[in-house]
């Protein structure tokens, strides 16, 4: 549990500087202090460990603390985290610290027990993916009677979506998604290593829900109304980033999206099926209206 202790205090200073921007060594001390009483710990740490803790963030994450007189610590680099990384990774290990047996927390906390199975490819894809190996596998088309395809592709990210994790990759001269749990036999190709490219990370997946197939799929404007039920948690957890309410009333509620329908997107519509209304685009409406026709015929 000392590792984890460790972990946990890198990623609250991480945190507490990414939001104060700077701080003095006294005020993050008791931060640290405070926040890790709250996790079961209560040996507080000294600043020559927090001296230490700097480093261990700088060797670890990259990420180099400066302190300067009469102002305080900051992130010494133009950081950006759009998609707050480390606050994610913060509640993930707290999660992962507070289930361990030996805490006795496991009693209190009950935690989603389906995961996706077959992800033992991580490690040797990251491997991949940082030294620009081309990879190949056999890979299968779930929505095509499990048909097994060969792949050989030019590896650029992981990405989780849904509790699964993609591989985007170039397959020739298309950038793809492919999902991990459905690769088998991987090839890391050492000897065929490529020339990675430019990719603007925060544009790929900014009009998509969930994951695409390949990046030339149309971005369209969508309308949807709900029932005010659902429509009060639509406000709370939006589906998109780009939603917005058009109008509402006492009985319904209209929002307007700009992205990708993906299949993500449209498994996300059926959710709330209850109260959904596709208003436009067209071919939307009639796509979910054909899988409610093959629904209905097969419940009937």
């Amino acid at each position: 549990m000392k590792k984890f202790s460790v972990i946990t205090r890198l990623l609250l200073i991480i945190r507490k500087l990414k939001r104060s921007g700077t701080i003095t060594s006294d005020e993050l001390l008791d931060y640290v202090n405070g926040e890790m009483r709250i996790r079961g710990e209560y040996d507080d740490i000294s600043q020559r460990t927090l001296q230490r803790d700097f480093i261990l963030i700088k060797e670890t994450f990259g990420i180099e603390i400066a302190y300067k007189k009469g102002v305080g610590h900051y992130i010494n680099e133009e950081y950006t985290d759009p998609y707050s990384y480390y606050d994610t990774l913060l509640n993930d290990f707290d999660m992962l610290c507070a289930l361990n047996a030996d805490t006795g927390n496991n009693k209190y906390i009950l935690a989603e027990h389906h995961r996706p199975l077959d992800n033992n490819f991580l490690p040797e894809l990251i491997y991949a993916i940082k030294e620009s190996i081309h990879i190949e596998f056999d890979y299968i088309l779930v929505r095509h009677n499990n048909k097994v395809i060969h792949k050989c592709i030019r590896p650029y990210f992981l990405k989780e979506s849904n509790q699964r994790w993609y591989v985007i990759g170039y397959d020739g001269d298309v950038l793809k998604s492919f999902g991990v749990e459905r690769m088998q036999n991987l090839t890391l190709k050492k000897n065929s290593k490529f020339k990675r490219e430019e990719i603007k990370v925060d544009e790929l997946f900014k009009d998509c829900y969930g994951i695409w197939s390949q990046t030339d799929m149309p971005v369209e404007d969508i309308e949807l109304e709900y029932s005010t039920l659902d429509g009060a948690f639509l406000k709370t957890l939006p589906i998109h980033h780009s939603q917005t309410i058009i109008h509402e009333n006492e009985n319904t509620i209209r929002i307007g999206l700009r992205l990708k329908v993906t299949n993500d997107f449209v498994m996300e519509l059926l959710s709330r099926s209850n109260s959904l209304k596709v208003i436009k685009p067209e071919s939307l409406r009639q796509r979910i209206k054909d899988i409610y026709t093959e629904a209905l015929k097969r419940n009937l």
